[in-house]
């Protein structure tokens, strides 16, 4: 069976080897890099089984990207404290959005307006877009990509008509189709990543219901997290351009 491998990172400043991965099943570690090739080097390693190369890794590589941990205990925070995030952070906020519905859009007044065919009535003053527009206003960026699926599904939809307020509140709303996102390999997570130092990942029932947020701080795992985000984010498409070509698509 084809493993499933996560890049882990690079040593190298120009994306080149040695490299780490992660088996996303088993935990293995797999490595690749500059094979050691002199006879007398090799000739001082033990067990070295016919068939095996010995690779070599700076230590620096094991170090920034290799787990720490065995097994690591998830730190898990309730929603008020994960809505005072948004207060704290300084500099940048952005967000991937993978799921094809999330039930806490469903219960809203302007969900209902957008089902019934209405543009709906977008509260600029609610806490979440004071809290955006005194952030941006400030100098901070906000920004999410959101995964689409072909066709967008009706809480898909439902987003496109949203970032109308997102983008009036300050953020930067940029869109990806879902068959984009599975070829850059994003993972199929819904997070925040604050001031690059700080992931929030998003834990769902089975219902699409926002259950609690798991805070990640390990270097290497928000490093990860960093480059998924620089992935989508250079292959994202603005909102409005998406928008018009998924409208032009039905």
């Amino acid at each position: 069976m084809t493993r499933r491998l996560r890049f882990n990172g690079t040593g190298s400043g120009e994306g080149g080897c040695p490299s780490l991965h992660e088996d996303l099943d088993s935990g293995e570690i797999i490595v690749h890099g500059p094979p050691l090739t002199d006879p007398e080097d090799i000739a001082q390693l033990q067990h070295l089984s016919e068939g095996e190369t010995a690779i070599v890794v700076p230590r620096d590589v094991l170090v920034d990207f290799g787990p720490k941990e065995a097994t690591r205990t998830p730190r898990v925070i309730d929603l008020d404290a994960f809505a005072r995030l948004f207060d704290n952070f300084e500099h940048t906020a952005w967000r991937l959005e993978t799921r094809n519905r999330y039930a806490s859009d469903e219960a809203t007044d302007t969900y209902a307006q957008f089902l019934r065919g209405e543009s709906p009535t977008w509260d600029l003053n609610s806490p979440w877009g004071l809290t955006m527009r005194e952030k941006t206003g400030g100098g901070a960026t906000v920004g999410r990509v959101r995964i689409v699926d072909r066709p967008p599904t009706r809480g898909q939809r439902y987003l496109l008509a949203h970032a109308k307020k997102n983008e009036a509140v300050g953020e930067d709303i940029r869109n990806l189709w879902r068959a984009d996102a599975e070829r850059l390999r994003l993972p199929a997570e819904d997070f925040w990543i604050f001031d690059s130092r700080l992931v929030a990942l998003l834990r769902f029932d089975e219902d699409d219901n926002l259950l609690d947020v798991e805070l990640i701080t390990e270097p290497a795992e928000v490093n990860r997290y960093a480059q998924v985000r620089d992935a989508a984010w250079h292959y994202a498409v603005p909102y409005k351009t998406f928008a018009a070509e998924a409208a032009a698509a039905e």
